[in-house]
């Protein structure tokens, strides 16, 4: 295995999530019969971690992140967060989609402070972070603009300076650049990464994509097809300021070593879903 799966015994002090013995399990109303989504998951995360999750479709991926993000309850297990069982959500974890998830009437600007206005913080003060926040995100001279008047790319940028305004310990994405075309793509993980750089906060980032998890990530999880267990876990903490990154020999070292691990399990995943 290129990695180890920590997460068995007490927990580190550095450690921002714990993940022991996580279980989900439904019933597939259609067919009358129980689905066992995920099936003991131990994982621990690191503070200031960037983890990166890739797996075969169905294997449980988002069922964790929202586990996590206790927009889901678990069969069995628990997750910990700074030592505390996580019971329900909270600001303390922020959560970025897929979908952008804007309210369309709310222009840049409303949609980012939404959350603080919740929050009945004031307005001067929660002006001045989101202007701060727009700034980080490249979003500068939109703040007056509808969604519907912005591209793809910008609308995610809304949506994680959305997100970010609230400074959650935590960001949890759930593949929230699979809907770009591959130039814009390739903008928001550099916008991604020199976010996080700068502000330095865990964070669980899930992706189909070899290459996004591999140069966003410092581990990358593996998981098994349905029921959704961790494979293996590989170190990709490793200098990727390379000119060219995708033609690094290191990184393409470590797209060849995961391809072949999500592969096995995405014939895995093919064969029991066939009739």
């Amino acid at each position: 295995m290129s990695g180890s799966v920590r997460g068995r015994g007490r927990p580190q002090r550095d450690q921002r999530i714990v993940v022991r013995g996580l279980r989900k399990r439904f019933i597939d109303i259609s067919r009358q019969e129980e689905v066992i989504a995920l099936d003991g998951i131990d994982l621990d995360i690191g503070d200031d971690e960037f983890l990166t999750i890739l797996g075969p479709s169905g294997c449980g991926k988002t069922t964790l992140l929202n586990i996590i993000a206790s927009f889901e309850k678990a069969t069995g297990g628990e997750v910990l967060l700074d030592g505390e069982t996580v019971r329900k959500p909270g600001p303390d974890r922020g959560v970025v989609f897929q979908e952008y998830a804007l309210f369309p009437w709310l222009t840049v600007q409303q949609n980012i402070e939404f959350g603080l206005r919740e929050r009945r913080i004031p307005r001067a003060e929660r002006r001045e972070y989101v202007q701060r926040q727009i700034a980080s995100v490249g979003l500068s001279g939109f703040e007056q603009r509808y969604p519907h008047e912005l591209s793809g790319g910008m609308r995610q940028r809304v949506a994680l300076a959305r997100v970010l305004v609230n400074n959650p310990k935590i960001l949890l994405m759930d593949e929230p650049f699979a809907a770009l075309d591959a130039q814009t793509r390739s903008m928001m993980q550099q916008e991604l990464l020199g976010v996080w750089s700068a502000e330095r906060r865990t964070a669980i980032f899930i992706t189909h994509n070899i290459e996004e998890a591999i140069l966003l990530g410092d581990r990358v999880v593996v998981m098994t097809a349905r029921p959704g267990r961790i494979k293996t876990i590989v170190d990709t903490k490793f200098d990727k300021n390379h000119v060219n990154i995708f033609k690094a020999k290191e990184f393409v070292e470590k797209v060849d070593e995961i391809w072949n691990l999500v592969r096995i399990e995405a014939i895995k995943a093919q064969e029991r879903a066939a009739p």
